[in-house]
């Protein structure tokens, strides 16, 4: 399920004159009853509010004074976010014939014509205010104070994100708080300017468009309004003339595969960085540790630990925690097993919160091998998102293969590799042209005899989450570099940069030029390091005819430019 709440305005969305009719308070009550939470948004004060409705209980949170007042109905708790205005701005106000005035416990509330005098007021006192319009309502309140704001702390007490929320609402007021919310609609009657920024808009007016909306949530979870969010849609890459083309951050299952150093990495990290920038929830399924130190995800596990489903689950139990895990600590042989258990717990938390938004699977043939998934487990109902990231789509799973809906393939044999996974699928073959280095050939299910190229979107951390591993970490007995010698009378094993350099310098020439001339270093650079650029320098100096010793010292030296701080 996407929609996890609904967060309504009051006047003129759900209330009409003031009250709520008896068939919107029925729908509001059945969309309660769907498990899903009813939040009301409104500019109007406690006390006058509470006269109003009849039953303030209905809502798991109320955002009042138009966001500077949280209300909760459960315990009766009422809670200011901003603080005063001081008494001398009422003062101001009322000895220049400001009628009506309506004080809250922070707004400061009037009706047009009165918004110059209001103004006035502020410029002259000195303070730090705004002032916000709703028809023909004027209200004073702090700086940074709208319904955006106070809904942000409603949906944090509450754990919702706001992309799991479809909010509702009528004037100028209401701006601010449906932009934060995954879908806006505006109710038939709100005022052009909101209809104009709205995703959705009601045939009928006021309430009866909020009964429209919960008909809507309760058929279908609110499906007929994903081809119009278009404004949370997240670049998988840049197509042609550099255009972006955009993908839906909710219901797809995106597979980028290709071979090592083809730049597939790269690609997935741009996407998980815009995902992630866009405030959706990740959890990363991280087999080599790549995500241990990127800024805005929580990182669990190690060589020496392995990270429990519990754990993963507290970690994305906050909407604002994004997670990585490290599988370093499982053998490969026990990875699946291990995957068999965390799966459905995630599955089922997306069922409860609509979260995480996205489950990322690097290396995914290692939880999902090809043997698999016959080795003895069901496989839950398919994630609402994935990113599952492979060398070959045919060591996956063949029952996982089916999920796929987005393949972005890469590499010298991009189309080979595309149309192998189509007919594996039993999907027709597509036309597949080839691609240039850092292209990449992509297929979408929705126009299924197509593909279009485009070229990925470098993320920002993807240089940095692969310093430290590289130059200081362990990339594991698989990964790393053995300096064997021609005879493999040696077996030294290098597990980062700064061991390999230090070995690099204490081995004989014969072992040193041994490796040199096969081309091992620039190979190591490439497939374990997955630093591209150094591999192709790396490969010049293998091939050229310097002597040992400056072979070593030209190796050294291009290590050292890319990764100068840690070694």
């Amino acid at each position: 399920m996407r929609f996890h709440a609904l967060a309504c305005d009051y006047d003129g969305t759900i209330a009409t004159e003031g009250r709520v009719p008896p068939k919107v308070l029925e729908a509001l009550e059945q969309l309660k009853r769907s498990g899903r939470s009813l939040l009301l948004v409104t500019g109007r004060t406690h006390g006058e509010w509470l006269r109003l409705f009849p039953d303030p209980q209905l809502f798991a949170r109320v955002i009042l004074e138009n966001g500077a007042v949280l209300f909760r109905p459960e315990t009766g708790e009422l809670e200011t976010l901003a603080r005063r205005p001081p008494p001398e701005f009422v003062r101001r106000l009322r000895e220049r014939g400001v009628d009506p005035l309506v004080e809250g416990k922070v707004v400061v509330a009037t009706l047009h014509p009165h918004e110059t005098t209001v103004l006035e007021a502020i410029r002259d006192l000195g303070l730090e205010m705004h002032v916000v319009f709703n028809k023909g309502a004027v209200m004073a309140l702090p700086s940074g104070v709208n319904k955006a704001s106070g809904l942000a702390v409603a949906l944090e007490e509450l754990k919702l994100s706001p992309h799991n929320v479809v909010g509702a609402g009528d004037a100028e007021n209401d701006h601010a708080f449906l932009e934060r919310c995954e879908c806006a609609v505006a109710v038939a009657n709100a005022l052009p300017s909101l209809k104009e920024k709205a995703d959705w808009i009601t045939r009928a007016a006021e309430g009866e468009g909020v009964v429209e909306i919960v008909k809507l949530l309760l058929e279908n979870d609110f499906k007929d309004a994903e081809p119009r969010l278009l404004r949370h849609r997240v670049a998988l890459g840049k197509g042609a003339e550099g255009h972006p083309l955009l993908l839906s951050p909710y219901g797809r299952a995106v597979l980028v595969a290709g071979p090592s150093g083809c730049g597939k990495s790269t690609l997935a990290s741009g996407v998980i960085e815009r995902l992630r920038n866009a405030g959706y929830q990740l959890c990363v399924i991280d087999p080599e540790g790549d995500f241990q130190d990127v800024e805005g995800i929580t990182a669990l596990g190690a060589r020496d630990r392995v990270p429990s489903v519990k754990e993963a689950l507290e970690v994305l139990d906050d909407p604002r925690q994004n997670l990585a895990l490290n599988l370093l600590g499982i053998p490969l042989e026990s990875r699946p097993r291990y995957f068999q258990e965390l799966l459905p717990a995630l599955t089922a938390a997306q069922g409860r919160t609509g979260r995480p938004h996205w489950i990322v699977i690097d290396e995914v043939h290692h939880l999902f091998p090809n043997a698999g998934p016959s080795a003895g487990w069901t496989l839950p109902a398919r994630p609402e998102a994935l990113l599952l990231i492979t060398v070959d789509p045919a060591q996956i799973a063949p029952d996982v293969r089916p999920w796929i809906d987005v393949a972005v393939v890469l590499g010298d044999q991009a189309g080979t590799l595309l149309n192998n996974f189509l007919k594996t699928t039993g999907r027709p073959p597509v036309p597949a042209p080839s691609v240039r280095p850092g292209e990449a050939l992509v297929w979408l299910e929705e126009n299924p005899t197509e593909t279009a190229r485009i070229r990925g979107i470098p993320a920002t951390f993807d240089r940095k989450r692969h310093v430290r591993k590289y130059a200081e970490g362990d990339v594991g007995p698989d990964k790393s570099f053995y300096f064997r010698g021609p005879e493999g009378k040696l077996n030294l094993r290098a597990q980062n940069l700064v061991v390999f350099l230090q070995m690099a310098d204490g081995v004989d020439d014969g072992t040193w030029e041994y490796h040199r001339k096969r081309g091992d270093y620039s190979r190591w650079f490439r497939d374990a390091i997955k630093d591209v650029g150094l591999s192709t320098l790396a490969r010049e100096v293998e091939r050229s005819p310097l002597p040992p010793a400056e072979s070593r010292a030209m190796i050294r030296k291009l290590v050292e430019d890319q990764y100068t701080s840690p070694v």
